[in-house]
């Protein structure tokens, strides 16, 4: 009896009402607007590709100089280890290279500072072309595009003239093409040592006598002037003692006196 009155009773009781809790509503802090980010001057890439060579804008060259260009050089011939070369620079040598290797796109640009032998070399050979007043063809008769094309262009005095040719018999046209060429040889080497000495010394050896050879036929622009680069390589512990034994072997080579 008594179990049927509790459960009556717990049956009928009322649930006690529950309190409401009211959360209040939390503005969001409105965000600060950004501060607008100084420009950041893009630096130069090494390996940037070149400007168009008909620019006469100012230009940044060794050391920070600037430099008008107003020499032109191109070498093109596809399927060669190094592609294509170009080459500009001011009268007082200051410029840049820049060349293709294998069969990337990517142009890699270097400084250049050609010496007051090479650009003496030059001018003379210039001037015994009449490079500016001519109208001389200096191309061969039978085109000997497997061997590369250069195009050489001079701008002086309000006068401009390019000139194309893969072959001459001008015995000037030909020293001028060549002059280039030992240019392109020098600073091209130049740049592929440094990368070496930093990520593969062990081929240093080979590169020095690589060197030794480019100077002993005369396809370096002006030997001596590369002595005091030479030193530093010879005075480079991170090359083998065979790199650096023929860094000094070339050195007194170019000081010895010419017969």
């Amino acid at each position: 009896m008594l179990m049927a009155v509790f459960s009556a009773n717990a049956q009928t009781r009322k649930p006690k009402p529950v309190k409401k809790t009211t959360t209040p509503v939390i503005q969001p802090t409105p965000a600060p607007s950004p501060e607008p980010t100084p420009a950041i001057e893009t630096a130069v890439k090494k390996n940037e590709r070149p400007r168009d060579n008909s620019s006469d804008q100012t230009k940044n060259g060794p050391a920070g100089n600037h430099y008008t260009p107003n020499y032109f050089y191109e070498f093109a011939r596809p399927g060669f280890d190094i592609p294509r070369i170009l080459i500009e620079h001011d009268e007082a040598g200051h410029g840049r290279i820049s060349f293709k290797k294998g069969e990337s796109e990517e142009m890699i640009t270097d400084p250049i500072n050609l010496s007051t032998v090479t650009m003496t070399r030059l001018r003379d050979t210039l001037t015994a072309l009449d490079f500016l007043n001519s109208t001389t063809v200096y191309q061969y008769q039978k085109d000997y595009s497997h061997l590369g094309n250069n195009t050489i262009t001079v701008k002086r005095d309000g006068k401009q003239r390019t000139v194309k040719y893969n072959w001459t018999e001008n015995k000037d046209a030909l020293e001028l093409m060549n002059l280039y060429r030992r240019i392109a040889n020098e600073y091209i080497w130049k740049f592929d040592i440094n990368i070496a000495r930093q990520n593969q010394p062990l081929e240093t050896p080979g590169m020095m006598d690589h060197l030794i050879d480019y100077v002993d036929r005369g396809e370096i622009s002006d030997p001596p002037q590369m002595i005091p680069f030479l030193t530093e390589l010879s005075n480079d512990e991170r090359l083998p003692l065979m790199a650096r034994n023929r860094a000094v072997k070339l050195i007194k080579s170019i000081e010895k006196p010419k017969k």
